[in-house]
């Protein structure tokens, strides 16, 4: 009887032992997220109050969609502790990407959203803040992906006085041991800070608040490369703030008709373009938006797209050169919109003028 005493009470210790280890507010449950607060530490953090505006320059691309001379992003945020951007080619090739504060099984990080549809595939990638190194001269951040790290993508993000510079790195559907090849590199220089102004008042950017806890959300995953929508942790339609404007333009009767197939660009700038006197030339640094059509194709749907106040233009690009020039047709109007938070818009603009 005593053996069995002494037996039951080591089995009762040990359990009680054991359950107050698992219950104890001194554990860890990775899975979990502890409270977040100003104070802690969020791993490439200061990323979020660094990308904020409009940023154009080159991209070389080893794609389908290849290399082009001038990409224009505009980056704002869309919460407390999430920016983002969204940017067409044309209608068939686009892209949304988006940083965010995640909690990744033991710590806060810094997470990155790229995907859309590219020369008709769809594709979605997730990565995760893997390395930081902050100096006077550069501010440098390194995503990879969540399961596979650098051995399926790399995407660095790196800040100068004035300049982006953002390159991404691919294993090719691992055909290579890492994420050697280069994907894109893109060297840009800010244009504007000031579009992106009234959201940030709006939440307060940047804060130190959770957006996903992402410590299961690839559980089972071979990697963090999708080529479908089904199924993705967080898809564009769950993005909060961001709104669509339905985009068109229309021909004057006194212009000779655009030949089917010919290209016409919607442009969406965020300052006036047109002045008493003639074009603005200077705030060509405020396009925001863009998309190529392919005639007779005049409207475009612009989803995902930052609430505030537009101007829209349009122009066939007569001679295919990708920039105005002569015997190019253009509007004239400053056609203005604004768009809600999480709203609609629609806008038209008319072509109306052939530039000598």
């Amino acid at each position: 009887m005593n053996l069995f005493s002494k037996s039951a009470v080591a089995v009762l210790l040990a359990i009680v032992i054991f359950t107050a280890g698992c219950n104890s507010p001194t554990s860890t449950n990775l899975n979990i997220p502890p409270p977040i607060t100003s104070a802690t530490p969020v791993l490439g953090y200061n990323l979020l109050g660094k990308i904020s505006g409009i940023w154009a320059g080159p991209v070389a691309s080893t794609t389908a969609i290849g290399s082009f001379p001038d990409w224009i992003v505009d980056f704002r945020p869309i919460s407390a502790s999430q920016v983002s951007a969204k940017n067409e080619l044309d209608t068939v090739n686009s892209i949304f990407m988006s940083f965010f504060i995640v909690y990744d099984s033991s710590q806060y990080k810094l997470a990155f959203r790229n995907g859309g549809g590219f020369s008709g595939m769809v594709r979605v990638s997730y990565m995760i803040c893997d390395s930081v190194s902050e100096t006077s001269a550069i501010a440098y951040y390194r995503f990879v992906d969540f399961v596979k790290g650098n051995k399926r993508t790399i995407t660095e993000v790196m800040f100068y006085a004035d300049s982006l510079h953002i390159r991404s790195f691919t294993s090719v559907y691992n055909t290579l041991p890492a994420a050697t090849r280069m994907h894109m590199d893109w060297h840009a220089v800010i244009q504007d800070t000031t579009s992106c102004q009234t959201a940030k008042a709006a939440f307060g950017y940047p804060q130190k608040t959770m957006v996903k806890n992402f410590s299961n959300t690839f559980t089972g995953d071979v990697e963090t490369v999708f080529y479908t929508f089904n199924g993705d942790p967080y898809p564009q339609s769950a993005q909060p703030y961001l709104g669509q404007s339905t985009l068109s333009y229309t021909v004057a009767s006194t212009l000779p008709a655009i030949p089917a197939g010919a290209k016409t660009y919607l442009i969406v700038t965020t300052q006036p373009l047109i002045g008493g006197t003639g074009p603005i030339t200077g705030n060509l640094i405020y396009r925001s938006r863009y998309v190529i059509l392919s005639s007779p194709d005049q409207t475009f749907l612009f989803n995902y797209m930052h609430p505030g106040s537009y101007y829209l233009y349009a122009f066939y690009d007569a001679d295919g050169n990708g920039t105005l020039s002569s015997g190019d047709y253009v509007s004239t109007a400053n056609t203005a919109f604004t768009l809600a938070p999480l709203g609609t818009a629609t806008a038209t603009t008319q072509i109306n003028y052939i530039i000598p």
